[in-house]
């Protein structure tokens, strides 16, 4: 297995890694800290998201711009995203290996809702079309994993929504075709999980989905 480690708090993380050896993360904001961590440790690929904050770390700004202590249902959720810790890097871990058969179902899905879009002067007609349609895939995917690894869809509003509506609108994609692709996209990654992994993953989803819709 490998493992995908990237945590903005300040907390202490064992992950056992193959062959049963444990690493210990030291979690800090600074993230070049956890390169030096896991350098020289073999089977274990880094994920940066400039900016990005935890739901951790959200939890405890938000709490002292308003000078007060974390309220109970915070700290509930922030011990519920600790206790998925490595199950989120696991999810993303697969569906970093599943990508591209996630992208060749949900695509494939779509194609056949808006048999239109490949149809002659359709969005997605010829090679370089469906190519761009097929990236725009990879892109929210990856996107959906930075919401799992923070615990927050922060990181999906700031680095994928503001914007997107206008921008698809002036290059005269329908979206509602955009809000079809990415509930082609959902169905197609969680074919992969159990019902206690899709409870993670189907909220990030389901977010985009709603924004596109208002």
């Amino acid at each position: 297995m490998k493992l995908i480690v990237f945590f903005q708090t300040h907390y202490t993380y064992l992950y056992k890694l193959e062959k049963k050896k444990t690493i210990t993360i030291e979690a800090f904001v600074f993230k070049n800290i956890i390169n030096d961590i896991i350098s020289g440790y073999k089977n274990i690929n880094t994920i940066k998201v400039k900016d990005s904050m935890s739901l951790v770390s959200q939890s405890i700004l938000e709490a002292d711009d308003e000078l007060r202590y974390c309220t109970i249902g915070e700290l509930e959720d922030i011990q519920n995203y600790l206790e998925t810790g490595l199950e989120r890097i696991e999810i993303i871990d697969k569906i970093k290996g599943k990508e591209k058969d996630i992208i060749r179902t949900a695509s494939k899905q779509l194609f056949q809702i808006h048999p239109d879009y490949i149809a002659p002067g359709g969005n997605a007609n010829g090679s370089k079309q469906r190519s761009l349609c097929l990236r725009d895939y990879g892109w929210y995917l990856r996107l959906i994993t930075y919401g799992i690894l923070a615990g927050d869809k922060e990181p999906i509003e700031r680095i994928g929504l503001i914007g997107v509506k206008e921008m698809y609108n002036s290059l005269g994609v329908p979206i509602i075709g955009m809000i079809d692709s990415i509930e082609c996209l959902k169905k197609a990654t969680t074919s992969y999980f159990s019902t206690p992994e899709n409870q993670i993953i189907e909220p990030y989803f389901d977010y985009i989905i709603r924004s596109m819709a208002l």
